[in-house]
């Protein structure tokens, strides 16, 4: 008898919620892709095979706490990765599919909100620049560029980059450096920018 009921326990445990216990051999494999993603002198294939893995884990036990977890520190870092490239729209993407499961999550709600922000800028904030500022301080202000909204000139004196951000009214403006100090600023650039249509990884 006491057998029989260790052998229905264990049947149990086994066919039980999704949220089964995390040494369930699929979920070992998940760890497993994630040691060797964690390491130092990962690849980025080992990082998105890691990825990949653990949402196709979520994809196929939606009710699992712990990979619903991790996935979602998953999705933040990769919102906040992109967010410091200028990519806000892919970024808006990952926030808004962390809130789709957690409508309250307070970084996903200001990264979204910080994305939304530098999607496009407004007068006021291009009023704010000031000659002298550094490349940092423009970032903390307006965002960084788009990627592909940004050229770089390298003359025999100095080296000059120009930064084109698109602005509420849909035009574009233009933020003019040399050697990364701000020297200049236009509201309405004619400057040909790669359309927002495109993505750049």
């Amino acid at each position: 008898m006491r057998r029989c009921i260790a052998l229905l326990t264990l049947l149990a445990a086994s066919c039980g919620a999704n949220d089964g216990p995390d040494h369930s051999v699929e979920w070992l494999r998940v760890l497993n892709r994630k040691k060797a993603a964690v390491t130092s002198t990962a690849s980025q294939v080992q990082k998105q095979v890691y990825a990949d893995t653990l949402a196709a884990f979520v994809d196929t036990h939606p009710t699992h706490g712990r990979a619903r977890e991790v996935y979602q520190h998953l999705q933040l870092d990769f919102a906040r990765e992109l967010l410091t490239l200028g990519r806000y729209r892919d970024a808006i993407r990952f926030y808004r599919a962390v809130l789709s499961h957690d409508p309250h999550n307070a970084e996903a709600l200001r990264g979204i909100s910080t994305a939304v922000d530098h999607l496009a800028v407004s007068h006021d904030k291009l009023l704010a620049l000031q000659k002298g500022m550094s490349q940092h301080d423009v970032v903390q202000l307006l965002g960084k560029p788009i990627p592909g909204w940004s050229v770089r000139t390298e003359r025999r004196d100095s080296v000059v980059e120009s930064w084109y951000y698109r602005k509420n009214d849909g035009g574009v403006a233009g933020v003019y450096f040399r050697d990364g100090e701000l020297f200049a600023a236009e509201e309405n650039s004619e400057a040909k920018v790669v359309p927002l249509t495109h993505r750049l990884d």
